[in-house]
């Protein structure tokens, strides 16, 4: 049922308003009819809202307000580096030499766009370590089965057909698995040690003649550097596996640390959280895959290459896994990717990461009194509190996440990563100033104190929201897919 203060759009209309206006026909009408067979023919009007323009316009910029985004305020989902995305990328994306551009068009006709696009991957492989990237991949967990499928590829060119299992960190994020089992391989779990980091004599136990590959972040998904990461490598290498990093916490460490460096043969990034293309409802996103030059045969084709002055797609890779995303991938991030990585240079990029584990770190050791730390050390761009002291006073991690709602923050993500009870996971990017950081620590106080004060007010929270308390589980089981008048 909608609310009082805020109707639906269904219920905003009125029979004869209209929000919009058609130019005239300048092509011949056609007689539904007599061309479509009649199963393909609506037998009424589809039951659409009638609504003047002022009045759609008014709705949906009511309805944006009332949204959460990086724009409008702090954003602080941990692992998802949901940074703020700069306007001039947007106006680079909409110039005409780009925005009015098609795939189809003979290569000839698109040289500024394919040098712009192979100057992105030239920048990608120096920021990575990497030997050759392709900027196809549509997402980050796309860019992970890319990987995972030239990495297979590679195997069984050298008839290594028994290597079917895929190393993946307890903490790891939910995408590893799920992108190893997608690419056919069988996931096994290395476990963390008491500091929150890979354990290597697990590591040893469970790397054998069946391993195809380790999947690992570094920073892994707790914030934490994986500090024994050479050794990691040679353990792998050494038993014929490749190294694969997620690169969803790139933002700790580019300009200062390159995975490649790192002895990784792989790796996908996330064009929209470390290089501020739009993310979530403001996407898509763009995940390409670097390789080194042992697995460049198999990078997905066409691939953009430079012969001479002139650009051009190589469709002759005979070992390629094949396409993976129409066309070449999402065009638009790459460009607001590139305008982002020409504004700041090679030491804005290291700047960002700088501030980045600077206002995690602050964040961190402000929050560790009033909630557990359960890793005592400095992170880098995020880190992980844990609710187990509030869940004692009977407030669940969930209740604190709502109850931020109703100071006006999106919460944190929550119960994640599985290894640490009631997780807080907290991510505040460098783009967010110290006075925003201030508020949010005072909140946390505040809400701290609620649950020992008034655990019932953080229990039955968020109250100012538009929509109250949510059953998430009915929710999620039985969602409401249309409007009943």
């Amino acid at each position: 049922m909608a609310n009082q203060d805020f109707p639906l759009i269904f219920e905003r209309s009125k029979a004869g308003r209209t929000g919009y206006s058609l130019p005239e026909l300048e092509v011949p009408d056609i007689d539904l009819e007599e061309e479509l067979e009649e199963a393909y023919i609506r037998k009424e009007a589809p039951d659409l809202p009638e609504i003047s323009e002022l009045d759609l316009m008014r709705h949906y910029t009511a309805l944006s307000n009332r949204n959460y985004g990086v724009d409008s305020g702090f954003y602080p989902l941990g692992s998802c580096t949901m940074k703020y995305n700069p306007k001039i990328n947007e106006d680079v994306a909409r110039m005409d030499g780009f925005s009015h551009i098609h795939p189809d068009q003979p290569e000839s006709s698109v040289q500024g766009a394919m040098e712009m696009m192979h100057d992105l991957q030239t920048a990608l492989c120096e920021i990575t370590g990497m030997d050759e990237v392709s900027l196809q991949s549509a997402a980050g967990a796309q860019g992970e089965w890319t990987a995972l499928m030239m990495i297979r590829a590679f195997h069984e060119a050298n008839e290594d057909f028994h290597r079917t299992k895929v190393i993946v960190p307890d903490s790891a994020h939910g995408t590893n698995p799920a992108s190893a089992t997608v690419a056919g391989f069988e996931s096994v779990t290395v476990q963390s040690n008491e500091k929150g980091l890979v354990d290597l004599e697990d590591l040893k136990r469970v790397v054998g003649p069946d391993t195809a590959a380790l999947m690992l972040t570094n920073p892994n998904t707790l914030g934490l550097f994986e500090t024994e990461i050479e050794e990691m490598a040679k353990i792998v290498h050494d038993a014929g596996g490749k190294l694969y990093y997620d690169g969803a916490n790139l933002n700790a460490i580019m300009g200062y640390a390159r995975p490649g460096d790192m002895g990784f043969d792989a790796v996908h990034l996330n064009l929209h959280k470390t290089f501020t293309g739009p993310h979530g409802g403001g996407g898509p996103g763009s995940g390409p895959v670097g390789v080194t030059e042992e697995l460049k045969p198999f990078l997905p084709k066409p691939l953009l290459e430079k012969q001479g002055e002139a650009y051009r797609f190589n469709y002759n890779l005979p070992n390629s896994i094949g396409r993976v995303k129409p066309y070449y991938g999402n065009f638009g991030i790459y460009l607001r990717a590139y305008t982002y990585i020409r504004t700041m240079g090679a030491e804005g990029l290291k700047k960002a990461s700088e501030y980045a584990v600077l206002n995690a770190n602050y964040l961190m050791r402000q929050l560790e009194e009033e909630y557990d730390l359960p890793f005592d050390q400095h992170c880098k761009h995020e880190f992980v509190l844990s609710g187990r002291r509030q869940k004692k006073l009977g407030v669940r991690t969930l209740d604190i996440a709502k109850r931020l709602l109703d100071y006006g923050y999106h919460p944190p993500t929550i119960y994640f990563p599985l290894n640490v009870e009631e997780a807080l996971m907290v991510e505040p990017t460098e783009t967010e100033a110290k006075e925003t950081l201030d508020g949010f620590i005072e909140v946390m106080k505040k809400i701290a104190a609620e649950a020992r004060d008034e655990p019932e007010l953080v229990q039955e929270a968020p109250h100012d929201t538009i929509v109250k308390r949510m059953d998430e589980t009915t929710a999620a089981r039985k969602p409401i897919l249309r409007y009943e008048k």
